[in-house]
């Protein structure tokens, strides 16, 4: 697969619109993925680890970087690379990424935990691309 392709039409790319927690004690993340065209996708059913992360990095907060992203990096600088988009799709029940990375040789790591993969989007600030499959129209408040 070659890095540089056009867009697939299944896809379009996502921002993180929203970072915050399901439950009263911080343990479930949830985030909301909305395109261009203002479709949204809540995901959710990861920790709240990983989500006091994401909202970090949004907030320019880099500093600590928790210790699997870190190994990333340096990996990425040890071998000139660079992180440069994350594809969010399913695979049967669970939410997965595919990582795409440029520098030296092109490489993409597939099946990886979305949580982890649209942390790394943030911090890195590179493109989401989400499967348009996942993505509903925005519901507005009934109230």
């Amino acid at each position: 697969m070659d890095i540089s392709q056009k867009q697939e039409p299944d896809y379009s790319t996502a921002k993180i619109t929203h970072v915050g927690f399901i439950d009263p004690y911080a343990m479930e993340g949830i985030i909301i993925l909305q395109s261009d065209d203002k479709k949204e996708f809540h995901m959710r059913a990861f920790s709240g680890e990983v989500a006091r992360h994401i909202k970090s990095f949004l907030e320019g907060r880099r500093d600590t970087l928790p210790t699997i992203y870190n190994m990333i990096e340096e990996i990425c600088e040890e071998n000139e690379m660079l992180l440069v988009k994350v594809k969010v799709y399913e695979s049967g029940t669970v939410l997965r990424a595919n990582l795409y990375f440029t520098g030296k040789k092109d490489i993409v790591l597939r099946n990886y935990r979305a949580s982890d993969a649209v942390a790394l989007a943030a911090f890195y600030n590179i493109p989401i691309l989400v499967r348009k499959t996942l993505l509903k129209d925005k519901m507005e408040n009934l109230s």
